[in-house]
């Protein structure tokens, strides 16, 4: 019997988005699906992705791809859970319409103007945090660091510095994921050995540099949120903000992907020497998304997290990873599948 095939390695990058995170959950379902042939090196994840990473990792640990994809699940429902008892609602109109949008929430609207007029230390002084004690009763940090197969890579931002820090196994902690989560006007920082942080999506959404220099593997799939480009011009205040705040969520990994080009552009070209392209990693970048799905959805829906929004998300990624399986699979240790130049810059 001819042997059979090695199973092709990738590295996943994972962008945070709030409850839009939920379509990074249907589509590591479907990719753990894959197990006998593709195969998890390293994950780098921002927020809603650093959470989704560390679930991966936990569930993954103790049971396999099965264990990965409940554990996930267990998150998810969790999250859902806690939502219908939040205040933040769609409003009669939306759920008859079947807008998962909140723009037009009363509660929705009253929380953004009060998060615009007072800081969190202002509002919530004694720093309760119901999200906190969800995550901190679903993750166990000692399984996540003793899973050896996969290396989870954990970006937050340095308040005082403005740079990114990323936790890796050895410190990956509950506050870690908390400081990769935490956004500024909702959040207090969370303080991690003296040092305050803020959600990591300012500085690496995701990082991809810990993929390039700590795993072998040159493919790095990257699981895109956030729209890269929304047509039209915004012309509320609302959209606006919504729109200021997407690009600046965008704006490292451009930045990232532009230094790739070019060290690409070096190599392809021969621009480098032996020795010199010898240090040179060649990347081969991917790329799962759904733009036609996720244009639809406002920021505001980011804060929708009741199941059935979770749920719809989660088969949009689904789809999005099976599409994506078919049409990519020959790419991965061969090419990039996406022109990093025509998507990015």
């Amino acid at each position: 019997m001819p042997a059979s095939p090695l199973p092709k390695i990738i590295n996943l990058a994972l962008q945070g988005g709030g409850s839009h995170g939920a379509f990074t959950w249907g589509v590591l379902d479907r990719l753990l699906e894959e197990d006998e042939r593709l195969k998890i090196e390293g994950i780098s994840g921002t927020s809603a992705g650093a959470l989704n990473g560390a679930a991966l990792l936990q569930g993954y640990a103790g049971g396999g791809p099965k264990g990965a994809k409940d554990a996930l699940t267990k998150f998810w429902e969790s999250v859902g859970s806690m939502a219908t008892f939040e205040w933040t609602q769609r409003s009669p109109l939306d759920w008859m319409l079947g807008n998962w949008n909140m723009d037009s929430s009363p509660m929705a609207m009253m929380t953004d103007a009060m998060e615009r007029t007072f800081s969190p230390y202002q509002m919530n002084p004694l720093n309760i945090n119901p999200f906190r004690d969800l995550v901190k009763s679903i993750f166990n940090i000692d399984a996540i660091r003793a899973c050896n197969s996969i290396k989870l890579f954990v970006s937050a931002t340095n308040v005082e510095t403005g740079r990114a820090r990323v936790f890796d196994g050895k410190d990956m902690t509950i506050d870690a994921l908390m400081a990769s989560a935490c956004l500024p006007f909702t959040f207090q920082a969370v303080q991690i050995d003296g040092v305050p942080y803020w959600d990591g999506g300012y500085v690496g959404n995701p990082s991809i540099f810990p993929l390039i220099y700590d795993c072998a593997s040159p493919d790095v799939v990257i699981v895109q949120i956030n729209p890269l480009m929304r047509p039209g011009t915004p012309d509320t205040p609302t959209e606006i903000i919504n729109r200021l705040n997407e690009i600046t969520f965008n704006n490292s990994l451009i930045g990232e992907m532009r230094a790739i080009a070019f060290v690409q552009h070096l190599i392809e070209q021969d621009h480098l020497k032996n020795e010199e392209a010898a240090r040179l990693k060649k990347m081969n970048i991917h790329m799962i998304w759904s733009e036609s799905e996720m244009l639809k959805l406002g920021a505001t829906s980011k804060l929708n997290a009741h199941m059935d929004f979770l749920s719809h998300l989660k088969e949009i990624g689904r789809a999005s990873a099976e599409e994506w399986l078919k049409q990519n699979w020959d790419a991965l240790g061969d090419r990039s599948s996406i022109d990093i130049r025509k998507v990015f810059l």
